[in-house]
């Protein structure tokens, strides 16, 4: 194994790992609520949202607009204080789109959640079609002196797929504006999302050669989950969707590790939603859960994250070269 980056019982370059490399100390992320919508809500873009989309099944509860983002920050840091004993922390605008909005609303927000003596930077949740130029200038001018991460919901890079689930924005848009931060000091983190109906593996596994071609810093894994209250809850219900097996997700976010360079840090690799909306798949694994079940099948296979390319093998998975 290579690569210095990646420890070599872990086989993963985790974020956590590269946080605590560049700061010297354990960092924790502390989500708030801005108040944002999305431009496939409002009406800009479309309306009704991503058809898998309920933010309630990813959000802490404790963050809600109605409460001012520093009483949240508080709130969130107590907690990681207390649970990880973390000494800093990063501010992770998460719900819905925290680009979307005229950039003097984000630069107050930015910039009181960044007054705090324990915050390091921000990280922000946002789409590719989201991100202005006047809210990339305002980045880079945080960035240097802080650290900053734009989080780019890209989710697949079929545009097939981003407009059955009602993405409201294509590939194009992403790469657009992937090459638009790039070179500003901000990082670039990539969410992406495996399971959708009609998705298969060889396509999957194509956005990890993607991926190694952009100026990506850090990914975010899940598989899709049907939670209440949404399109896709309707459509399992119906039998349109079954969601994959846990064997094949594991197998093939294994797959995707293997092509994806090893510098790239991996921020999460499972999405977990509260029982009580909770429809399927029902895998009952806490994150670490997985993320151990996947560094368990790396070593079992006797793999790494960038491996594929060390070696500069080519694979066929289901007929077709990725």
């Amino acid at each position: 194994m290579p690569n210095e980056l990646i420890h070599k019982e872990l086989r993963i370059n985790s974020y956590g790992s590269y946080l605590r490399r560049r700061f010297g100390c354990r960092v924790s992320k502390v989500n708030v609520d801005g108040g944002f919508t999305c431009p496939n809500r409002d009406g800009s873009r479309g309306t009704g949202g991503c058809i898998y989309c309920d933010n309630s099944s990813f959000s802490p509860k404790g963050t809600e607009a109605i409460i001012p983002i520093e009483a949240q920050m508080a709130d969130g840091m107590a907690y990681h204080r207390t649970r990880l004993h973390s000494s800093k922390f990063l501010v992770y605008f998460q719900k819905f789109t925290n680009t979307y909005g005229p950039v003097d609303k984000l630069s107050d927000l930015y910039r009181r959640a960044l007054d705090h003596p324990d915050v390091l930077g921000l990280s922000i949740g946002t789409r590719p079609d989201s991100v202005s130029d006047e809210a990339i200038e305002l980045l880079t001018e945080l960035a240097r002196d802080y650290y900053i991460c734009v989080e780019l919901g890209l989710q697949s890079m079929d545009d097939g797929i981003l407009d059955s689930i009602n993405r409201g924005h294509n590939l194009a848009e992403y790469l657009d504006t992937v090459e638009r931060l790039a070179g500003r000091g901000i990082e670039i983190c990539t969410h992406l999302i495996y399971g959708f109906p009609g998705e298969t593996r060889a396509g999957f596994l194509k956005t990890a050669r993607l991926i190694s071609e952009l100026p990506i810093d850090s990914v975010k894994l899940h598989q899709l989950h049907v939670v209440e209250g949404t399109r896709l809850a309707e459509l399992y219900r119906s039998g349109t969707f079954t969601p994959i097996s846990i064997d094949e997700y594991v197998g093939t976010i294994c797959d995707f590790l293997e092509e994806l360079p090893p510098q790239i840090t991996i921020q999460r690799l499972y999405g977990s939603a509260p029982l009580a909306i909770r429809v399927a798949p029902n895998w009952d694994l806490k994150n670490n859960q997985m993320w151990y079940r996947i560094v368990n099948e790396l070593r079992r296979r006797g793999s790494w994250q960038g491996c594929r390319l060390e070696a500069g093998e080519r694979r066929v998975v289901n007929g077709e070269s990725v």
